[in-house]
């Protein structure tokens, strides 16, 4: 069976991606944490929502530094874009490590004002590696029945922390030249290379 990295938040979304697929990929999770700005309640929602899910291997990985370091170097309506980039980058790093051939995210189209057809494109522009995005149509209805399903909605519930520095007013279009723009203000790969090293990782039989 093929590898996928999948991308695993404490929101709703995530989780009923990665099960979507569960069957079909061998996935590896990995969660973008920002303690010590948020508590272990964080983590220990996630892990709960592994161990739901049944994924074998989870990479903790703590972003607070970078996602401040893009607070305070670039454009902060771009923050959603720029920040998932950082994310899916990092993916995309762990992937090479894992021999892994795909990524997933939970992102649907234009349900969050940063999820629009425009910045879908600047977040896939820089991405090398094939991104799977299996609710991309679904509304929240039919995520939060199958979540309801599967047992990850009461889990999930409450409030979505990825939200904690992000802008009032973000940008619902981009210019992918823009965004590169914008990565270029920060020193990126170095970045995230320095986040991927202080990683834990989290087996579950």
């Amino acid at each position: 069976m093929k590898k996928a990295i999948a991308l695993l938040s404490g929101g709703q979304d995530s989780p009923v991606a990665i099960d979507l697929l569960k069957n079909r990929l061998d996935i590896i999770a990995i969660h973008f944490h920002q303690m010590p700005l948020t508590d272990e309640q964080e983590i220990e929602k996630v892990k709960r929502l592994q161990k739901q899910l049944g994924v074998k291997k989870l990479y903790l990985i703590p972003y607070a530094d970078l996602f401040k370091e893009i607070v305070s170097k670039c454009q902060h309506r771009y923050y959603f874009i720029l920040t998932k980039i950082a994310m899916i980058r990092a993916a995309e790093m762990i992937a090479e490590k894992e021999a892994a051939e795909f990524l997933i995210t939970g992102e649907n189209l234009s349900q969050v004002s940063s999820q629009t057809v425009s910045n879908l494109v600047s977040i896939s522009k820089p991405i090398k590696l094939i991104i799977l995005r299996p609710l991309l149509t679904y509304d929240k209805i039919e995520i939060m029945r199958h979540g309801e399903k599967i047992g990850t909605y009461e889990i999930s519930k409450g409030p979505e922390l990825c939200c904690l520095l992000g802008p009032k007013n973000p940008a619902t279009r981009s210019d992918p030249e823009k965004i590169k723009k914008e990565l270029e203000k920060i020193p990126l790969d170095d970045l995230i290379h320095k986040q991927l090293a202080q990683a834990e990782i989290i087996f579950i039989s």
